[in-house]
């Protein structure tokens, strides 16, 4: 048996979309291709709406307020908190709480971890990383990466 324990300072630090992802658990790890990663996000963070065509998202809230729109429902996600976005089920999130959150984004599979790491750059440090708006050559490269994933960008982010 193989037990692989994190401390909270293990794993892959990246500045992924406005947030610093820490890859906790890698699906290349396990033969079940279950990912955890960690996901520090600032208020207002918000990912555009989007489908998973291959696999669930699970997302466990560690800190702060979450706003996640499932299927056209909106649902607040509190510290102690899991919420599912199944397969297939347009949503999005939307931090709320002035103080940022921070959450455990849980897949199998691979596809969204292979994203992330795909548009995502080695954070130098184990911050938020600054703030900017992302620019039409960001969101091409985000919607392609997505696309090469199974992950079908359909909307805008969250207001």
């Amino acid at each position: 048996m193989t037990i692989h324990a994190k401390t909270e300072n293990d794993g892959e630090l990246l500045w992924f979309n406005g947030s610093l992802a820490t890859i906790r658990v890698s699906g290349q790890a396990g033969a079940d291709t279950i990912s955890v990663i960690e996901h520090l996000m600032p208020y207002g963070s918000s990912p555009p709406l989007h489908i998973h065509r291959n696999e669930d998202e699970v997302f466990h809230i560690l800190e702060g307020v979450v706003r996640f729109n499932v299927g056209g429902k909106d649902l607040y996600g509190r510290a102690g908190q899991t919420m599912l976005a199944p397969k297939g089920i347009p949503h999005s999130y939307r931090v709320e709480s002035a103080e940022g959150a921070r959450c455990l984004t849980i897949t199998t599979r691979g596809d969204f971890e292979r994203m992330v790491r795909e548009v995502s750059i080695p954070a130098p440090r184990a911050e938020i990383p600054p703030q900017e708006a992302p620019t039409a050559e960001v969101i091409a490269m985000l919607t392609e990466a997505c696309a090469r994933n199974g992950i079908d960008i359909i909307g805008a982010p969250l207001n």
